[in-house]
């Protein structure tokens, strides 16, 4: 029997001082690799459990290049806790001459998947150079961004 159905709903990207605008931005993270980077990663705990309906997200980041030649690749992705992470969407593409930040915001609703269905999970936003001329990617998550999480509780 379903008692109730909750919805559970933070802002868990990019917390420190507090700024005069109200824009704060996480400690960038620059990549080292060639390979995807974590930029940075967050676990949303609910105060209760029960059975995941639907997700909505609102993930803004800022991403650029060392450089003028080469791209920026990024992604959110998702996952149960400590299981398989599971993309929010497709690949994302800042084109060459990506050496200024450029928002991004990806937002909707996003039906409960194999690996990421249940509570407590964890998000992350990953970043990386478009080859591998020698230039680095960067990447910072936003404090607009946000999570929620409708459940049913039992």
């Amino acid at each position: 029997m379903v008692l109730a159905v909750v919805e559970h709903i933070e802002h868990p990207f990019a917390r420190g001082n507090l700024t005069a605008d109200g824009v704060q931005w996480s400690a960038e993270h620059t990549t080292s690799t060639d390979d995807y980077e974590e930029v940075e990663s967050v676990a949303i705990a609910p105060p209760a459990l029960g059975n995941v309906l639907e997700y909505e997200f609102g993930l803004t980041c800022a991403v650029k290049s060392s450089g003028a030649t080469e791209s920026v690749l990024f992604k959110w992705q998702a996952r149960n806790q400590g299981g398989t992470w599971v993309d929010l969407h497709d690949e994302v593409t800042y084109p060459a001459n990506a050496s200024t930040y450029n928002e991004y915001t990806y937002s909707g609703r996003f039906k409960p998947v194999a690996d990421f269905n249940s509570i407590p999970f964890e998000i992350r936003l990953m970043v990386k150079s478009g080859g591998a001329g020698g230039e680095n990617a960067t990447g910072k998550t936003k404090n607009s961004s946000y999570v929620k999480v409708a459940y049913s509780a039992s």
